[in-house]
């Protein structure tokens, strides 16, 4: 039996005393409208038996008169009372799932405060109402600014399962009168879960007559219990593409990232805060003005990678800084160690000390990894400095691999193994989705050399994965890049385990996302809609870690090309994860930000920010921080460099470029005609660009297959311009764009 609050405890009396207002089918669920004392509850029950009572209005100590009561698919109530009136919508989606949504606004009679907020949803045992009997498990919940969302199993009785979701952006209001935060407010320990609001203090109260929403819940009933972590984590994706599609989503525009790029690819070569001249060579800072910082791998390869890949795309001439990057590698390499080394070794003496890392012979067993899998993408195009650089190193990888029996720690000497961080935190364990990357890495060595043992080393590296949960999660890009590599292992040996733990991968990486736009203090001036955090504590999103999910997530679709069984809800919140960070993450630029969102020089932990600067801020923080406390990330100028070959295509016959939100396959074209399908999902949008290279705007016409269906013309959205035209496009189809000769 579990212990409950006194709040709770009656809570449940006053429930069972309460009158019915309204009664409503939904499937073959069934849900109760009623008002009891200072509450109004909406009690689900489940066709079998089993209940649960979500608490969609709280006024405290008061007495809530029902004024009305009106509708049927939406029921509006309308409640008074002596400090506060309430309005309750309830409703029910056209959906063939079953869901419903409440929405909660109240009016302060008075300016009043909020100390404490009870949690919304109380868990019934039978008729009893014992909600100490019973027994659940919560697999998800929102950590800090992220979706406010809780997924949990009810086992006792046993029921079903619940995902709750409750979309934060409607708190914008509150939270901004107030100056409190959305972050960690959805949540709880069973059985007393659900949201609470945040807690208001004296000089920032809710202003009398003022309607403020408290509440906008969207509850999808499941009568399913998942029996292991992968079904948990299929059903956790299903029902947040669910939900998904009926949530309000921001709008996007068009952002000129080819301008962007050019505008940090000066900076970066011409700024001397982006530099640092060592053992007789250029490289790349960390961040802007960190001279005290010895060179790291990791960095160079970071910017020389995706300015490869623009390099290629543009047909423009970067050999300078392409040289410069590569030149310095091999500097890299220990001979004593054999093997490639975080931080160059003529200058590792120099480290002071001020963070873990940030010590001689000090791995983050993430790091090792890193930079070889940059080293192999370099030699699978030809590289054969890189691959010799590679090769070399790939035998200290496995040992390490083998030493820690493929479950890594955080931290260890390099040259002992010995090591020194054990766990994230006390009882979590190591860095989890390290046995990920290291897969990836083994199967991109396998298709360099053809030989049998690196296959079998991400094998045996992979399984190590099974059974963890969602605490797969480490850090973001790890996390998509496993994916990536587990796919890959799935359509190599047809094993579904693979499939799987790439599903839960994914899943891991969505849950850490921010699925509302936190439009309050400084958080006004940028978007935050499925915003990526990097780790799944940390308190602000980081646009290196963003820019290597989006180019995980376009490797794992990748790899998905051809395979029947994929989940639709995977191919939709992928989509929308590409459209939106490349909707967001120019925010990242500072001169794309006022002065005042950015932090004070002196707070700054790294280096310098220079607001002028085109190279990206690594933190944007809740609206209530400003951001840039981390420093001016120098390695994080990849951004660009990868989504412009990613999301545009070149057609000089026809003497435009095109640009798509969504990630595309099956690109094709001649000198008058075009042809891509955009992946997603029907029911959803993306845009499309055409913008011209040289000259005027060709005229274009553009249609749309989906679903196998008739073609239909798509007019633009601007008509055509001199600068582009547009055009809103449905996932999941076929794309022809033709132009006069």
């Amino acid at each position: 039996m579990e212990p409950i609050s006194a709040w709770t405890a009656t809570s449940q009396y006053r429930l069972k005393a309460g009158d019915l207002l309204k009664e409503i089918t939904l499937k073959e669920y069934t849900l109760k409208i009623i008002v009891s004392d200072f509450c109004l509850w909406i009690v689900a029950e489940w066709p079998k038996g089993g209940r649960i009572a979500f608490r969609a209005a709280f006024a405290a100590n008061d007495n809530l008169e029902v004024e009305s009561v009106t509708g049927d698919d939406i029921v509006d109530i309308e409640l008074k009372g002596e400090t506060v009136n309430i309005k309750v919508s309830v409703v029910i989606p056209d959906t063939e799932k079953a869901i419903f949504r409440y929405t909660t606004a109240m009016t302060p009679v008075f300016d009043t405060l909020i100390p404490y907020w009870p949690r919304d949803i109380m868990p019934l045992f039978d008729n009893e109402d014992g909600t100490e009997k019973t027994e659940g498990t919560v697999h998800a919940s929102q950590v800090g600014t992220r979706s406010g969302n809780l997924f949990f199993g009810f086992e006792k009785p046993k029921t079903g399962s619940v995902f709750y979701f409750q979309d934060l952006t409607s708190l914008n209001k509150y939270c901004e009168t107030t100056e409190t935060s959305a972050g960690d407010l959805v949540g709880g320990v069973w059985p007393e879960i659900g949201m609470k609001l945040p807690e208001t203090n004296k000089d920032k109260p809710l202003k009398a007559g003022e309607e403020y929403i408290v509440c906008d819940a969207y509850v999808a009933l499941s009568t399913d219990l998942p029996e292991d972590n992968y079904q948990m984590s299929q059903q956790y994706l299903n029902c947040l593409a669910d939900v998904y599609m009926l949530i309000p989503k921001p709008d996007t525009e068009y952002h000129d990232w080819p301008d962007i790029l050019h505008k940090g690819l000066h900076d970066l070569e011409n700024h001397k805060g982006c530099w640092q001249f060592a053992d007789g060579r250029s490289y790349l800072n960390a961040y802007v003005s960190d001279y005290k910082t010895p060179p790291e791998i990791m960095v160079q390869l970071a910017v020389l990678l995706p300015l490869l890949d623009f390099d290629k795309w543009s047909g423009e001439d970067h050999s300078p800084v392409i040289a410069t990057l590569h030149e310095g590698l091999e500097n890299f390499y220990d001979e004593q160690l054999g093997t490639i080394v975080r931080w160059l070794p003529t200058m590792e003496k120099n480290l002071d000390w001020s963070e873990e890392q940030k010590k001689p012979d000090v791995m983050d067993s993430w790091y090792l990894h890193h930079p070889l899998l940059n080293l192999s993408r370099l030699a699978m195009d030809g590289d054969e400095t890189a691959k010799k650089l590679l090769l070399n190193s790939i035998d200290y990888a496995i040992k390490v691999a083998h030493h820690f029996k493929y479950e890594w720690p955080v931290f260890y000497k390099m040259s002992t193994l010995e090591v020194l961080k054990a766990e994230t935190q006390e009882g979590q364990g190591g860095e989890k989705d390290v046995p990920g990357a290291y897969a990836h890495l083994m199967i991109q060595v396998w298709q360099i050399t053809g030989e049998q043992k690196y296959f079998d080393e991400a094998v045996k590296a992979a399984k190590k994965l099974d059974g963890l949960s969602f605490n797969i999660f480490y850090q973001a890009n790890n996390t998509a890049f496993s994916a990536g590599a587990l796919l890959r292992l799935y359509k190599e040996t047809k094993d579904e385990m693979f499939l799987n733990l790439s599903y839960l991968c994914i899943a891991s990486i969505l849950k850490n996302v921010q699925l509302w736009n936190s439009n309050y203090g400084n958080a006004k001036h940028y978007p935050t809609f499925f915003a990526i955090y990097p780790l799944k504590d940390a308190p602000y999103t980081a646009a290196y870690e963003e820019q290597e999910v989006y180019a995980g997530i376009h490797t794992f679709l990748k790899e998905a090309d051809g395979l029947d069984n994929i989940l639709p809800s995977v191919k939709l919140l992928l989509a929308e994860l590409v459209k939106y960070v490349i909707n967001r993450v120019s925010y990242y630029y500072p001169p794309r930000l006022p002065r005042e969102v950015l932090v004070e020089r002196e707070e700054v932990k790294t280096g310098e920010i220079d607001p002028n600067l085109w190279i990206a801020l690594e933190d944007l923080q809740d609206g209530w921080n400003q951001s840039g406390q981390v420093g001016q990330e120098v390695y994080g100028a990849g951004i660009a460099f990868g989504i412009v070959p990613r999301q545009y295509h070149k057609l000089e016959d026809a003497g435009v470029m095109l640009f798509t939100e969504y990630p595309v396959a099956d690109f094709k074209a001649t000198k008058t005609k075009a042809t891509f399908y955009a992946r997603g999902d029907s029911g959803l949008t993306f845009r499309m660009a055409i913008l011209p290279l040289k000259g005027k705007m060709p005229k274009a016409e553009v249609t749309i297959t989906v679903a196998e269906s008739v073609k239909d013309k798509v007019n633009p959205e601007k008509g055509a311009t001199a600068k582009y035209s547009e055009y809103i496009l449905r996932g999941d189809s076929r794309i022809e764009i033709k132009w006069q000769a």
